[in-house]
């Protein structure tokens, strides 16, 4: 059974910075494509930034140059920082198996605000 352990979500004042990680256990990490979604309240789901298992990443527009995505396999764990934070980055975080079916972390939220 695969499970997930995210954290490292809050509340930030604009401009600040978040780190969140995603620990999977119950799968082979290493195959695993992994990425972080968000969803902001009223609004789709969205991809924010992933990671492929061979390392290579790709990001949102709206995140490029303020967030990056990591992973460190020996821990089983994919790592996402945010700086410069903004209103519009409000919403809840998940991690996620991109190559494997419905397999989502619970989410955590993030709640930029002054």
């Amino acid at each position: 059974q695969v499970r997930f352990v995210q954290s490292g979500g809050g509340p930030v004042q604009p401009g600040g910075s978040l780190r969140l990680s995603c620990t999977v256990s119950g799968i082979n990490f290493r195959i695993c494509d992994m990425a972080w979604y968000r969803q902001a309240p009223g609004k789709q789901r969205e991809l924010v930034a992933g990671i492929t298992s061979s390392g290579k990443t790709d990001y949102a527009e709206a995140v490029k140059g303020r967030f990056t995505i990591s992973r460190d396999n020996a821990w089983m764990r994919t790592t996402l920082q945010m700086n410069n934070l903004n209103a519009d980055d409000t919403a809840v975080y998940y991690c996620k198996i991109d190559n494997r079916r419905d397999s989502w972390g619970q989410g955590t939220p993030v709640t930029v605000s002054s």
